[in-house]
């Protein structure tokens, strides 16, 4: 999953649950997990020989046999799992703590877009080739009927509108729109005038303008995944695929005779990976990869939650939209400045300060207002700040003069998102197989392009599997020389199993009483 606890509801709060021909829906059900076994209150070395192992209340039956074993079931996760069932023989289990979208996947804008990647940047040419990827299963997705794209996956082709107020931000479009059109993107600079007439709701002034890229296209994070999976477990019958949901991992498992990694160890089940075992979760790969590696050898894979939140608005009839719009100030994380007294985060971790908010807003497929959005360093804290959602609201207001004066009531039509985006200090996921454990392999940080880039970082890791060249270079993304080694000190680990599981169960015990998906 790409992060931990990331989507809650201010009201009536209810499970969601996915259908799938390996679980039952009773199994699916976030639930407090228990660690309980002979080690209690002795040190873990989490990096375990096969003669050692024995998951709390296993027998030999709950051991199985794959050829890769995935830990996340976010977008990402399930993406490298559908590629890998799609273009090879290989089989796959994928694990988590929670559920499929209890994550940030499942609290994201849902937006694939170019408008804000920078042309020969080392993420460029990623970006191009999953939304290539996108594009090619929504055009597989229309051509099966049964709703089509737009059903199946929320897809729209809305196009984006990038804008901007100031001289500043003008001049920042201009260059932006000309450099992607350099790089054969279709872009275009709008003036005040042209801007009103795509998005007559919206208000940039007159002296603002925009960048209009026509192809720009969003998704709906919760069909996405639902589609995914539905491809997924359309492998189970020939005992391709397996799903380990609410069943955190706990530890790595290698061989006493070659050293390698060989397994899972999950809070219930031991999972084999004969060819490769992939790190795909997101905000807590961190955390997990202190648990699994030896306690006297630590690699720091410095990727940490950052915490957002998303508003939707239901029944919003007096801003209508036409396309999917974002402040330039989103792109490099300005701070807004509006008439909020609640932007400075004297607690935060932020290296840059501030607590961001930026305009970003869109319309859904079922015509709900969708709103954002805020970035502040919480550790995994997943309260809602309603002073937080009330700057978003008047940050809005200065964009659609419709909304000025229009108060908003948090507890009536709403929902609140809070995402916790898998965030990396270079700006850059990590995606590669972890020095000297050569069939381990990490895929995170991809922050707030998970939807965006799943697609394509499932094909780069599939490749990297089965030792294929690249059709996108992964090198900007590897581990190796790019994270420092340590030397874990005596506290910088879990002293008991009880520790080692308590990130992971966290993300199932929280999201019991409020996770709600509509």
């Amino acid at each position: 999953m790409e992060a931990a606890i990331a989507f809650t509801s201010v009201r009536n709060p209810s499970t969601t649950r996915f259908s799938s021909s390996s679980s039952s829906p009773s199994s699916r059900v976030p639930q407090r997990l228990c660690v309980r076994g002979p080690w209690r209150g002795r040190r873990l070395r989490a990096l375990r020989p096969q003669s050692q192992v024995q998951a709390p209340g296993a027998t030999a039956a709950d051991a199985s046999h794959h050829d890769v074993v995935v830990v996340g079931a976010g977008i990402v996760g399930l993406a490298i799992a559908r590629h890998l069932l799609l273009h090879t023989r290989l089989s796959v289990a994928v694990a988590d703590a929670a559920v499929p979208c209890s994550g940030a996947t499942g609290a994201g804008q849902g937006y694939i877009w170019m408008s804000h990647r920078v042309p020969g940047s080392d993420m460029w040419e990623l970006a191009v080739r999953s939304k290539q990827l996108w594009e090619e299963l929504a055009a597989e997705v229309d051509g099966q009927g049964g709703g089509g794209a737009r059903e199946r996956l929320g897809w729209m082709r809305t196009g984006s509108l990038l804008v901007g107020r100031t001289s500043e931000e003008l001049a920042t479009l201009e260059e932006m729109t000309k450099t992607l059109s350099q790089a054969g993107i279709h872009a275009e600079f709008l003036s005040a005038s042209s801007v009103h007439a795509l998005e007559p709701a919206l208000s940039v002034g007159k002296d603002g303008g925009a960048m209009f890229l026509s192809q720009d296209c969003q998704i709906d994070a919760v069909q996405a995944v639902s589609l995914i999976e539905k491809t997924n477990n359309s492998y189970s019958s020939e005992g391709r695929y397996m799903e380990f949901y609410n069943d955190p991992a706990m530890s790595l498992i290698r061989s006493e005779v070659t050293g390698t990694v060989e397994a899972v160890q999950t809070s219930r089940n031991i999972l084999y990976g004969r060819k490769a075992i992939v790190i795909a979760s997101g905000a807590w790969t961190r955390s997990l990869l202190h648990s699994f590696l030896e306690p006297a050898l630590t690699l720091d894979i410095p990727v940490k939650p950052r915490k957002g939140h998303l508003l939707v608005v239901e029944n919003f009839d007096k801003v209508k939209l036409n396309h999917g719009l974002m402040e330039v100030g989103y792109v490099d994380h300005q701070v807004a400045k509006s008439n909020c007294t609640h932007m400075a985060s004297e607690s935060s971790e932020d290296e840059q300060g501030a607590l961001s908010i930026s305009m970003t807003a869109t319309l859904d497929t079922k015509g709900n207002l969708v709103l954002g959005s805020s970035r502040e360093f919480k550790g995994f804290s997943r309260e809602v700040d309603k002073s937080i959602v009330k700057c978003m609201w008047e940050r809005a207001g200065e964009f659609f003069p419709a909304m000025k004066n229009v108060p908003l009531d948090i507890d009536q039509n709403t929902q609140i998102r809070i995402g916790h985006r898998p965030y990396m200090p270079d700006g850059k996921p990590v995606i590669g197989f972890i020095p000297d454990l050569p069939n381990v392999l990490v895929a995170t940080g991809h922050e707030g392009n998970g939807l965006t880039m799943a697609l394509g970082t499932a094909e780069m890791v599939t490749d990297m599997i089965l030792g294929n060249p690249g059709k996108v270079d992964c090198s900007p993304f590897s581990i190796k020389h790019r994270f420092s080694v340590s030397i874990a000190t005596s506290t910088s680990l879990p002293a008991s199993p009880d520790d080692v599981a308590s990130f992971s169960l966290i993300a199932s015990v929280c999201i019991c009483s409020s996770l709600r998906i509509r």
